[in-house]
């Protein structure tokens, strides 16, 4: 078992456990404790624009549904972000001028208008 201590510039300390093995990098690690924020940024979102924690039900199958739909919803938002980073990185060549004026801004639609439409009430 690890025990990683962190010190942050702010002053802050953080101390993680990890079952990594023996011959496991610093890297490697550091890999593992950093990834667990990408994991919680992706909940917050689930819970706060899609609204993963909105489910009032009963039964477990329904609890069951909503978090596949919420999940559904998202891996949908999160393609179509990815989709218009790419589209915005090959727009700044010369063929930019084609393209409609919607897409020469480069900002990715907001989730809470995308999820309106993607995600239907259960």
């Amino acid at each position: 078992v690890w025990l990683v201590g962190e010190r942050r510039s702010t002053g802050e300390q953080k101390y993680y456990v990890s079952n990594l093995p023996v011959d496991a990098t610093l890297k490697a690690l550091a890999a593992a404790i950093k990834a667990r924020w990408i994991c919680e940024q992706a909940h917050q979102q689930l819970k706060e624009e899609l609204g993963l924690d909105h489910f009032e039900g009963r039964s477990w199958t329904g609890l069951h549904r909503h978090a596949l739909m919420t999940m559904i919803a998202y891996a949908f938002l999160q393609s179509r972000r990815l989709t218009a980073a790419g589209r915005k990185k090959k727009s700044r060549g010369p063929a930019a001028t084609a393209e409609p004026a919607s897409h020469q801004t480069g900002d990715p639609q907001p989730l809470r208008s995308a999820a309106a439409t993607a995600m239907p009430s259960l």
